[in-house]
């Protein structure tokens, strides 16, 4: 890999794509030249990296030659589409989309989890789900000290995990709610100031769990590289604009108490303990919001396990970066080292 890569954004003006700019630029990720893509709608607006304007380009089979590392934050139909001429350009995909999350032939990475499958790759990486991400960070850890044999996860997921538009509609719909006003939902299926609602995602009829939840279940197998772990979730919607927070119970294969958790995650990689019994302060999506690191907290013993295997904690962090751009660029930054 090129020391200083020609970069390109792929979905440089969607929300994660803006993180992706902003990530790039306070990492000093080294870049020789920079490209910013979207659709043709929105080339030819400009966007600031680094002081200068950068005139965004719009996104076509051409765009990649010359390129080293190709971000991309497009959707999943976009991923798929390029693809091809990303890897036969010569550059590397670094995905957020589902896309390409269970090939067998691509990895899929959380670079605090397994930096070393990044390396292992044929022209993609995936870049896990942004659940999953925040809810395995932390588990990660606990996981080599004494096995995760069970995690039973029910999230509380931000507007942001879909994107910019549904940002900007909860919040038009909370003003329109607090006047009195009618308001039609056109990016959220649901009433969505003052209410929560399972994750607008399709269910499957036959095992009643949604894709959202699904993808927490498979990745967490996939990047954990244990087929015996055994996963369940619910994944629900909440009226908050940035941040993904989670209740997660997990049983260890040996007894583990809640000091052993706080040992073992006070010098882990990208979680930070916000743990303050005294003053019931654990946490919360607007302290996780713009935040690098994932909080944890709430971390006490499953008093419904009586053999002192389980932990029950809650988890926050923030969607648009460690859920998505910051966990892309770190991508990036293993295939540099």
């Amino acid at each position: 890999m090129n020391p200083n890569p020609v970069v390109a954004i792929a979905g440089a003006t969607g929300a994660v794509g803006v993180e992706m700019l902003r990530c790039l630029e306070e990492r000093n990720f080294p870049i020789s030249k920079l490209k910013l893509l979207a659709s043709a709608r929105s080339a030819g607006k400009t966007m600031t990296f680094r002081g200068q304007d950068i005139t965004v380009e719009e996104l076509t089979e051409d765009s990649f030659k010359g390129v080293d590392i190709a971000f991309f934050s497009a959707g999943g139909s976009i991923s798929k589409k390029f693809a091809k001429a990303v890897v036969d350009a010569g550059a590397v995909m670094i995905d957020n989309s589902s896309a390409y999350r269970m090939d067998p032939d691509v990895p899929l990475v959380i670079p605090e989890v397994n930096p070393q499958a990044a390396h292992d790759h044929k022209g993609i990486i995936a870049n896990p789900n942004c659940s999953t991400i925040i809810a395995i960070t932390p588990l990660w850890p606990i996981h080599q000290k004494n096995r995760v044999k069970r995690l039973i996860a029910a999230t509380y997921q931000a507007a942001s995990g879909a994107g910019a538009a549904a940002m900007e509609e909860l919040e038009q719909a909370t003003r329109a709610h607090l006047a009195g006003e009618a308001f039609e939902q056109k990016i959220i299926p649901h009433p969505y100031p003052f209410n929560v609602f399972s994750h607008n995602s399709r269910v499957d009829p036959v095992t009643g769990y949604n894709e959202e939840e699904m993808k927490m279940v498979k990745e967490t197998t996939k990047i954990f590289a244990d087929t015996n772990i055994r996963v369940t979730a619910t994944c629900v919607r909440v009226p908050v604009l940035r941040a993904h927070s989670e209740a997660l119970d997990f049983e260890c294969e040996n007894p583990i108490t809640p000091d052993d958790v706080r040992t073992i995650l006070s010098t882990a990689p990208g979680v930070k303990i916000v743990d303050d019994v005294a003053r019931n302060y654990f946490p919360m999506p607007k302290d996780a919001s713009g935040q690098d690191d994932i909080l944890v907290g709430r971390i006490r013993q499953d008093i419904s396990d009586p053999t002192g295997h389980s932990i029950s904690m809650f988890v926050a962090g923030d969607q648009l970066l460690k859920g998505a751009a910051l966990n892309a660029v770190q991508i990036g930054e293993l295939l540099l080292a």
